[in-house]
């Protein structure tokens, strides 16, 4: 999170998001140093079935992942475990790898899917505005590339687990934002001269739960209103302040970063992608942006899948990571896990 800055003089609170981040008038920030009450410690810290653990993945930056290992048994004797790279949501401004929600979402992911999950930390708006985050999940996936051919480098306690041949990026609202953003940087890549045939580690498809997505023109689900009583914590005005704090100074909602199919967006149509998932929620305000998200890849005849849980609220898995539907969800992902790639040992 962005240091806490102390006010002075008469500034005032220019921009507020419930309290936790506040932004003043002279340009200071003040970030509480406590989890919000949207993210509860009630949730469970541990699972009979998981190992987890902390690493630094950036120094210079003090950027964390936080890791998890199911117990033997997860797959057959001699083979190694998939690799789930996640990244939290919360507006590019907020969030975090430790908190109650994320963590507790991870530890199931982890044992029900099967899977090595790793919840990567970023750095975070307004201090850092974007690409920043970007720019930091693509290091951590250099990192884990470092992780997977180099001895010295290398955790053990992950290496022994996990099967750098089957890596997917997750990612969570904003998170979400990040995996697609990853996918096109992956597939518009030139290849370096001397690079070897084979990658460290091996991307075999994306995970978009609920991505975070904009435009200057909004949506027929954006575009709904409310009454104040009945106005959904993931709202309208909390979108637009999210982009305002997040984007580039000075950058519109239909900017790059924002908008995948705006008027200034790179086209898409010679992006290799690998398959790819797009989980929306019938009542997320998000939802037809996902939708038209997943139609135009679809239309670019990209390996895509779109999945829509009725009656569901944005972020449903983080706000109650032990529900049923969170359940069939994991379950899902598992699947397109198992559909999306061939076991092939690696050959030295």
């Amino acid at each position: 999170m962005p240091a806490a800055v102390a006010a002075h003089g008469d500034a005032n609170v220019v921009e507020d998001l419930f309290g936790f981040l506040r932004v003043l008038s002279d340009g200071s920030i003040i970030c509480s140093p406590d989890d919000p009450e949207f993210s509860p410690t009630t949730f469970p810290s541990d699972h009979p079935s998981v190992q987890w653990r902390d690493a630094v993945y950036d120094k210079a930056n003090n950027l964390r992942v936080r890791m998890y290992k199911p117990s033997a048994g997860a797959e057959p004797v001699g083979r190694k475990l998939p690799v789930l790279v996640h990244f939290h949501g919360g507006g590019f401004c907020l969030g975090s790898c430790t908190w109650g929600n994320v963590h507790s979402f991870c530890l199931r992911l982890a044992t029900e899917a099967g899977a090595v999950v790793l919840s990567a930390g970023y750095r975070l708006a307004p201090e850092h505005r974007l690409p920043a985050a970007f720019d930091d999940a693509e290091g951590f996936l250099k990192w884990l590339s470092d992780q997977s051919v180099n001895a010295a480098a290398s955790d053990g306690w992950l290496a022994e687990a996990a099967d750098f041949d089957r890596v997917f990026v997750t990612g969570d609202s904003a998170g979400g934002t990040m995996a697609h953003h990853l996918a096109v940087r992956a597939g518009s890549a030139t290849p370096k001269r001397g690079e070897g045939d084979v990658d460290p580690i091996t991307i075999n498809g994306y995970v978009l739960l609920m991505p975070f997505f904009g435009g200057v023109d909004r949506s027929k689900s954006e575009a709904v209103e409310f009454p104040l009583e009945e106005l959904p914590f993931v709202n309208l005005a909390l979108l637009d302040q999210f982009w305002r704090l997040s984007l580039p100074v000075g950058a519109s909602r239909d900017h790059p970063i924002a908008n995948p199919f705006g008027p200034d967006s790179p086209g898409l149509g010679s992006v290799e992608f690998p398959p790819v998932l797009v989980v929306s929620g019938g009542t997320d305000i998000l939802r037809d942006r996902n939708v038209d998200y997943a139609e135009r890849l679809a239309a670019l005849g990209k390996p895509v899948k779109a999945i829509e849980f009725g009656g569901q609220l944005h972020g449903f898995y983080t706000l109650d990571p032990w529900s049923e539907t969170t359940g069939e969800l994991i379950r899902l992902i598992a699947r397109f896990i198992v559909d999306s790639c061939v076991f092939e040992p690696r050959t030295t």
